[in-house]
């Protein structure tokens, strides 16, 4: 049974969460819609999200008051451009909105719905983009009737389909020319955002509805206009998919997609230099279940955006509201909870940022996907348990390789011998990445060394401390997790600085806090699993108490039961009724 509907007592925080998920339960995001209670609610949304990116960021706002750039994109759509900190960004945006704007207006055409490039995230410089699959001849030529007929309101789904193909001879050359002008305004917008990256995830080549061809894609643009960008297939099952997530007590552990299906045949294609450093077998993509491959494709957009270039990224899946805010929602996520982007927002906050801005503002259809059973939304947000650890982490490689040149190695195993319990601690003004060797117990092997910062104050500090005062800092083993990530099938990709992860000795310092972190720092592995368990968790409690689980069969495993009962129990949200 659904838990029943309804706004905690609680602070603001959750207030805020439960009003957005209920408004987000009654019906989608339109743009152009306005009046009313309704209207008034999405209206306090908007301002929510202007806010909180200001926290951070200086942006600008392109209008989109009536629907009239995209009818399912934020009515206030950010660009953001630089942190607000005072003092010169050297990682400042180049954009200029004007220009952006009049690029947006030429370009949206050529993509699906109508859904164009839009930058969403700023990290180093980069902007990671989303958008819809490119748009087919017949949206180019106006069929908006079909519209109505095909879509049926899937992600799959087709704004208007086609009933001529591109292949008619008659009319080769015209579409030709069409083509050649609406993708080459796509191109040109993709340009001026630095986008060298393009993820698709779409599990088709193009999309068929009784027997049409209904959407494109840049991977089999016939004349080749996308050859210049880095193309990547990274095929993963589309909405319908979690049907069956949901029908198995909300397990995606063991739950593998079925590639054998007629309609799947875009095969995984990811240039070789963009995986040599990530120790993944891609051939058993496969095989892979659902945890498995949504970890190794976060994986990989990480280790992209992490690349020493300049280029930003873009990920679509067709439509561009269902797998799509689903990698933009966990990049988001996984980035913030590193202290790499949004560094001054609480859990609380980045989880109604993403929830308001990646999912609800952008159109996504959860009171169809309810409807449903296909919990695309729910599985976000449940699945940050299994990305807490150092090797989603953004940080480990911006370590140094070498010993800082003012530090003695036995300086450097006094250290170790201090901190274990927090190798990236935030309490110090530098930190260590170490590994334990599989040799004898106590012994350990050198990887890296990261200074945050390490000038000679800082270090001359540290030196009297430990001259000066006993060891003094107390240590506990931390329980290992009962949630551990699936290992069968996988690289085994060693965490070089994850002391508290689920994967080795744990140590956790007593009596510190990981979620009191400095603006200006980096956080620990501790620190990323803390913040990124918060948010789960709060996600969890405003779930069950406005929309709830939809009732399953019982199952011999009653994991997701069992997890929500022990956790609704566990903060006193309710007493002995049932979800």
């Amino acid at each position: 049974m659904a838990a029943a509907r309804g706004c905690p007592p609680a602070g603001s925080g959750d207030r805020a969460l439960a009003e957005l998920l209920l408004e987000f339960s009654r019906a989608q995001y339109r743009a152009k819609d306005g009046g009313g209670a309704a209207a008034a609610k999405v209206e306090r949304i908007e301002r929510r999200c202007l806010e909180l990116f200001g926290r951070d960021y200086r942006y600008s706002v392109i209008p989109n008051a009536h629907g009239e750039v995209c009818a399912h994109y934020p009515r206030h759509i950010v660009l953001l451009e630089r942190d607000a900190g005072a003092g010169r960004d050297p990682f400042e945006s180049t954009v200029q909105v004007g220009k952006l704007q009049d690029l947006i207006n030429r370009s949206k055409m050529a993509r699906c719905r109508g859904r164009f490039v839009c930058p969403v995230i700023l990290y180093k410089g980069k902007h990671i983009c989303r958008s819809a699959t490119l748009a087919g001849w017949g949206e180019l030529y106006g069929r908006t009737g079909y519209n109505y007929i095909f879509s049926g309101g899937s992600d799959d789904a087709w704004a208007d389909a086609e009933d001529i193909s591109e292949e008619d001879s008659a009319l080769r050359n015209a579409d030709s020319q069409l083509f050649d002008k609406v993708r080459g305004h796509d191109i040109k917008l993709l340009r001026y955002l630095s986008v060298r990256y393009i993820c698709d995830l779409m599990v088709e080549n193009k999309k068929v509805k009784f027997g049409l061809n209904v959407t494109s894609s840049e991977k089999v643009d016939k004349a080749q206009r996308y050859a210049d960008f880095t193309l990547l297939s990274i095929p993963y099952p589309g909405c319908e998919f979690f049907k069956e997530y949901k029908d198995r007590d909300y397990t995606a552990e063991g739950l593998i997609f079925n590639w054998k299906q007629d309609y799947v045949d875009a095969p995984l294609s990811i240039p070789g230099s963009l995986t040599q450093s990530l120790n993944i077998d891609w051939s058993e993509y496969q095989s892979w279940d659902l945890v498995q491959q949504t970890q190794n494709y976060l994986k990989l957009l990480i280790s992209i955006i992490n690349s020493d270039d300049d280029s930003g990224l873009l990920v679509h899946c067709i439509s561009g509201w269902d797998r799509t805010p689903l990698f933009i929602s966990l990049l988001r996520l996984s980035l913030w909870a590193d202290g790499l982007i949004h560094a001054s927002l609480e859990p609380s906050e980045i989880l109604y940022l993403t929830v308001a801005y990646d999912w609800f503002l952008f159109g996504h259809m959860l009171v169809d996907r309810l409807s449903k059973g296909e919990e695309i939304f729910f599985f976000c947000f449940n699945f940050l348990k299994h990305i807490t650890s150092e090797e989603f982490s953004a940080v480990k490689s911006q370590r140094r390789k070498s010993l800082p040149p003012s530090f003695t190695l036995e300086e450097i195993c006094m250290l170790k011998q201090r901190d274990r319990g927090s190798t990236t601690s935030l309490s110090s003004d530098f930190s260590l990445g170490m590994e334990s060797s599989p040799g004898a117990a106590g012994s350990f092997t050198y990887e890296a060394v990261e200074l945050m910062p390490a000038g000679a104050q800082a270090q001359a500090a540290w030196r009297k401390s430990c001259a000066s005062s006993p060891q003094a800092v107390l240590w506990s083993r931390a329980q290992q997790s009962e949630d551990r990530l699936p290992s069968a099938g996988m690289g085994e990709v060693k965490s070089s600085s994850s002391s508290s992860s689920t994967h080795s000795d744990n140590f956790l310092r007593i009596g510190s806090s990981p979620l009191e972190v400095p603006r200006s720092r980096l956080v620990s592995a501790s620190d990323r699993e803390s913040r990124l368990e918060e948010v789960r968790s709060a996600f969890l409690a405003s779930y069950s108490r406005t929309i709830g689980l939809k009732a399953v069969p019982p199952s011999p495993s009653g994991a997701i039961g069992g997890l929500l009962e022990q956790f609704v129990r566990g903060v006193g949200l309710r007493g002995s009724s049932t979800l």
